[in-house]
């Protein structure tokens, strides 16, 4: 968890990234990293029971609902839900699980792992594509 060369492989090779948790409020975090991360490239598919739509993407109430693959999972959820979150990576086939910020699940994520599921835990994917970038322009 947590390697600097799964955070790498990740933010090169995900390209379609379902955001469990989004809100339609750009002052929300899960808003913002969604809209920038959709702005460098990545495919958002929003996740959330109460939305219709965000960010010009339809929106699905469960990842088990999204009728196309998905390559990584984007947690803005209390960490509680982490492993129903879990359960549902796998169902759907994701090979990546990143929980941001203040979400952890030691064994959820210890579970996702066990099921070949690379995870970063407890860490902002946008922050993290601002060192990526930046470390990939100074090579």
């Amino acid at each position: 968890m947590n390697e600097p060369e799964v955070i790498d492989e990740i933010l090169e090779k995900a390209k379609v990234i379902a955001v469990v948790g989004i809100s339609d409020k750009p002052e929300r975090a899960s808003h913002g990293v969604a809209a920038q991360m959709q702005r460098r490239g990545y495919r958002i598919v929003p996740v959330n029971p109460m939305l219709t739509s965000v960010l010009g993407e339809d929106c699905y109430p469960t990842l088990a609902e999204i009728p196309f693959p998905v390559d990584l999972v984007d947690v803005f959820r209390a960490s509680e839900f982490v492993p129903k979150i879990v359960e549902e990576t796998i169902a759907i086939g994701a090979r990546y699980l990143w929980l941001q910020e203040g979400v952890m699940h030691p064994e959820a994520i210890a579970h996702a792992e066990a099921n070949g599921i690379k995870v970063v835990a407890d860490r902002c994917m946008y922050k993290e594509h601002l060192r990526w970038t930046a470390d990939k322009d100074a090579h």
